[in-house]
């Protein structure tokens, strides 16, 4: 195993760590998750780790900047390509009957559109915690910290948001005079 040379660590620690909340404030303006921010940070630390000399870089934050966009890049990438095997092998293991994946299909895009309407009867900050929390993965804290409001509030909505859902999808015939009726109480 390699060690990084001392120089390089104290290098990166008077200059980079410091730059480290503004690349990560960039990350989350590009709606970047908070774990792959964390996973994108830890990579550049990596990469800055295997260099020998750091005389050529004049600006410190935006080389960092520039190795956590290029590895987010990298995953965007690799994320995309398939792999020329793993498509066959799956393809020749796989043969589904069609019948149940249009079924399969059908149900799915009725539980997205009850989710949906549910989602647009909740009251807006309500909406807005559930989407920012449970689609976005923005943490409860930074919720908080947007809205202005106490993270108890938004762990309550997300809650109130989830209830409505859940009973919904398991009947949703019963549950659609209720949410109407639920949610005027509420909002």
């Amino acid at each position: 195993m390699t060690v990084c040379p001392p120089h390089i660590v104290r290098w990166v620690s008077s200059h980079v760590i410091p730059q480290e909340q503004k690349v990560r404030g960039a990350l989350r303006r590009l709606g970047i998750a908070e774990s792959d921010i964390d996973d994108l940070i830890q990579d550049a630390y990596c990469r800055l780790a295997t260099l020998r000399s750091v005389d050529h870089i004049d600006r410190p934050g935006a080389y960092f900047m520039q190795i956590v966009k290029n590895a987010w890049r990298d995953n965007r990438r690799r994320a995309r390509v398939v792999r020329l095997e793993d498509f066959t092998e799956n393809a020749t293991l796989t043969v589904e009957d069609q019948a149940t994946d249009i079924e399969a299909a059908v149900s799915a895009r009725q539980q997205l559109k009850l989710v949906e309407t549910l989602l647009a009867t909740l009251p807006e900050r309500c909406r807005t915690i559930f989407t920012w929390r449970r689609m976005e993965g923005i943490s409860q804290r930074e919720i908080s910290r947007r809205l202005g409001v106490s993270e108890n509030v938004v762990e309550n909505d997300i809650q109130k948001a989830l209830r409505l859902i859940q009973r919904a999808l398991r009947d949703p015939v019963e549950e659609e005079w209720k949410i109407d009726d639920q949610w005027r109480k509420i909002g």
